[in-house]
């Protein structure tokens, strides 16, 4: 039987990266955020980095969830983080990707290391399922931003 985990904090942003034109993804990830008692704002497919930064100002969510399924997750991914790690309002916010990050198949959890150094929370390859995913999110109200490795986490 499957349980659902509890949501800590209440509030998220779902996008995908600026290159990504794919939506199922982000209506899944927005219905399983909101089952768990999420508020939810889902800005949709190619979402340029200024509109997400913008967004994130506005809303102040707890967690940012960034998914991707074209396989250049982790060069918009990179991008964006760096982007978003510098911003003096945002610099702290919470930020995981996933999805499929590349086009290497099963190579692409390799990229997982390079996207926590560059400053994600969180990173979920898709073919891992949705365990470690589910197991961010019952932690991501604590105050410190863990540096949690998705090498066997889920798709987001």
């Amino acid at each position: 039987m499957n349980v659902l985990s509890p949501v800590v904090s209440g509030r998220y942003i779902v996008s995908s990266v600026s290159s990504d034109a794919h939506m199922w993804n982000l209506v899944f990830l927005q219905l399983l955020l909101e089952e768990r008692g999420g508020e939810v704002v889902n800005l949709g497919a190619c979402v340029p980095d200024d509109v997400i930064l913008e967004e994130c100002r506005r809303v102040r969510p707890d967690v940012l969830v960034i998914s991707t399924v074209n396989g250049h997750g982790h060069l918009d991914g990179l991008r964006l983080i760096r982007r978003l790690r510098q911003d003096p309002e945002l610099g702290e916010l919470r930020v995981v990707i996933g999805g499929k990050l590349g086009i290497r198949g099963a190579e692409n959890a390799g990229f997982s290391g390079e996207l926590i150094e560059g400053g994600f929370d969180g990173v979920f390859e898709a073919d891992a399922g949705l365990q470690a995913f589910e197991d961010f999110l019952a932690v991501s109200g604590e105050p410190a931003r863990p540096a949690l490795v998705g090498s066997q986490a889920g798709e987001v």
